[in-house]
């Protein structure tokens, strides 16, 4: 596939490496980025300044590009609703307009697998799990409101799928074990709960290859036309990870013992993180404090419960199947980390 793609959110971590695996596959990528991008700009991406809400930049970026990859969005389990309803829902919205003004036939979306938080184990659950309404903070809600938008989007112009990549890791990534190790290191790392919870994470090589399958399978139902297929992901969403639960704090004190830093050994009960979350939370509003409180509610139940999920849809649809195992990339994460010095 040689058509022009246009990326929003290159400058975080899935779109970039997205971006960059477009380029490597001598696509003509341009991106939408609120700050420059050297580095893409370098590998030959053309950078469209602006943001989700710059109704000129989206139309730039999107004129004659065959698929847009949103993947730009508010992450966060702080904030005000507000802000990632401003970023995820209207600016989803704005992308989706840009799309059918510019007739793009292909939009593939980056959501999450918090869209179906219910508070408690999602344990190989598939894509029939209802999204939610209600969570402890907006990134879920806004996340599952910006799925609903692109699945009423979907149209016989304009093919959409959202892709759900849960916990995304490896070389690169900024916030997932970064943080964690930076709590470690700092000593304020606690198990929640009773440790034993299983949890999917997802490489970023196997993000980035769900998103290029996604556009291509949007693609073959391109040249069906109207016709639908048992295999067609038009309107769908789906769950990306690497499809091996890994008990989350033994994983965590894997990492931890792999670059000589003492392993996770206290516990506090998630009664307790959870009621310390929403003490928190209600002291950071209240003063306000910046930053985010050490612990909230959202953060205490993601710890300590099951969060793992079912590929089925997604091996069947797209042909995902995950490249690189959690064993490989842990090693890989790991030889990263020991040459940069940097974890």
């Amino acid at each position: 596939m040689s058509e022009p793609v246009f990326i929003t959110g290159a400058s975080g971590f899935i779109g970039g490496k997205l971006a960059e695996r477009l380029l490597a596959d001598g696509r003509s990528v341009r991106v939408l980025a609120r700050r420059p991008l050297p580095e893409l700009a370098r590998r030959g991406a053309e950078v469209v300044p602006g943001d989700l809400h710059d109704r000129a930049a989206l139309d730039r970026g999107c004129a004659g590009a065959a698929t847009v990859f949103h993947v730009a969005g508010r992450v966060g389990v702080w904030g005000p609703a507000a802000d990632f309803f401003r970023v995820n829902v209207e600016g989803t919205r704005c992308v989706v307009a840009a799309c059918q003004r510019a007739a793009v036939p292909r939009l593939v979306h980056t959501s999450s697998p918090s869209v179906v938080f219910n508070g408690g184990d999602l344990a190989g659950v598939d894509e029939s799990a209802p999204l939610c309404t209600e969570a402890p903070c907006a990134y879920p809600t806004s996340k599952a409101a910006a799925e609903r938008l692109l699945r009423a989007a979907n149209s016989p112009t304009l093919a959409t799928v959202s892709l759900r990549p849960h916990l995304v890791w490896g070389p690169g990534d900024q916030n997932v074990v970064p943080r964690v190790l930076a709590l470690a290191r700092r000593g304020r790392l606690r198990i929640v709960g009773a440790g034993r919870n299983l949890v999917d994470c997802t490489h970023i090589t196997n993000v980035v290859d769900a998103h290029v399958l996604a556009e291509q399978a949007l693609a073959r139902c391109h040249l069906l036309g109207d016709k639908s297929t048992a295999r067609d992901p038009r309107g769908r969403a789906y769950f990306i990870t690497n499809g091996e639960p890994v008990v989350l704090w033994e994983w965590i004190n894997e990492l931890l013992r792999g670059l000589d830093l003492p392993p996770v050994t206290r516990h506090v009960s998630l009664r307790r993180a959870y009621a310390a979350g929403a003490v928190l939370e209600a002291v950071w509003r209240v003063l306000p404090l910046t930053g985010e409180p050490p612990m909230t509610r959202f953060v205490a139940k993601e710890l300590a419960t099951d969060h793992w999920f079912n590929l089925g849809a997604a091996r069947r649809d797209l042909g995902y199947a995950p490249q690189v195992t959690m064993a490989a990339g842990t090693a890989d994460l790991l030889a990263h980390y020991r040459a940069t010095g940097r974890f």
